[in-house]
């Protein structure tokens, strides 16, 4: 057990929407401390996003990852020798970095050219309630969902 808690980090907005989450989501997007090239990235893709479905693409982005934050997950849970999956609520600041990993691991995994590409088809499929970051949320609730027996057994 850790003595005191970290003190929690405050990051910037970002310098187009003066936005924090956007600035998160571009961190997570980051390889090698190249932040430029993530947040080109995602400028570039909201771009793309607005010219294929003629919406604004902070929008859609919004909604997209609204719709990939999962509200219910499962832990593992030791109880006299056995494993449990408990399902149990996700915290505010852990469901909107989950929704923001997923968005950027799927969208990864896709089959386009460049990850411009492939970030801009993952948002509107995500904003549909499509693609492979929706998919895992459901998976995350309907295992959630299938293990309420044991909810009992909550930390």
């Amino acid at each position: 057990m850790r003595k005191s808690k970290p003190k929690k980090r405050y990051i910037l907005p970002d310098p187009k929407f003066r936005d924090v989450q956007v600035t998160k989501f571009v961190n997570n997007l980051m390889y090698e401390g190249k932040k430029s090239i993530a947040f080109t990235i995602f400028y570039d893709a909201l771009e793309l996003v607005e010219k294929k479905t003629s919406e604004n693409g902070l929008e859609t982005w919004r909604k997209a990852l609204n719709n990939v934050t999962p509200s219910v997950e499962v832990k593992s849970r030791r109880v006299g020798g056995a494993t449990f999956q408990v399902p149990t609520e996700v915290r505010p600041e852990r469901k909107q970095s989950l929704g923001m990993k997923w968005l950027i691991n799927y969208s990864r995994k896709r089959g386009e050219k460049t990850m411009v590409d492939r970030l801009a088809g993952e948002i509107i499929a995500a904003a549909k309630g499509e693609g492979a970051a929706v998919k895992k949320k459901d998976d995350t609730h309907r295992m959630a969902d299938a293990n309420k027996a044991f909810s009992h057994f909550r930390f």
